[in-house]
């Protein structure tokens, strides 16, 4: 469904989607990455279990939320991918601990 427009100039980071290397165009939300790359799901909800993916990409309907570096319930639509980064499908409700 969706395909990265080809560009000779684009730059590429690594960067790690539910355990595996992917190489994405560089500037891109992580949103945009888990759709290019062809994630099924960004997050099961807690009550039902049900798979969601991205959907308004721009912060208001909270279907991206993601664990992006070992923090969960991250917004992926508002998030730049950057070299190295740690992406993972959210299981249900997450749990916060107060700093």
């Amino acid at each position: 469904m969706f395909r990265r427009i080809e560009n000779s100039a684009t730059q590429f980071v690594t960067v790690e989607i539910d355990g595996q290397t992917r190489q994405v165009p560089e500037g891109i939300s992580v949103a945009a990455a888990i759709l290019l790359c062809g994630l099924k799901n960004s997050r099961h909800t807690p009550v039902s279990g049900a798979p969601r993916l991205p959907y308004c990409m721009m912060g208001v309907c909270f279907d991206c939320l993601m664990q992006i570096d070992g923090i969960p319930n991250q917004q992926a639509c508002q998030i730049l991918v950057r070299e190295a980064m740690k992406i993972e499908v959210q299981q249900g409700a997450a749990e916060l601990t107060p700093k």
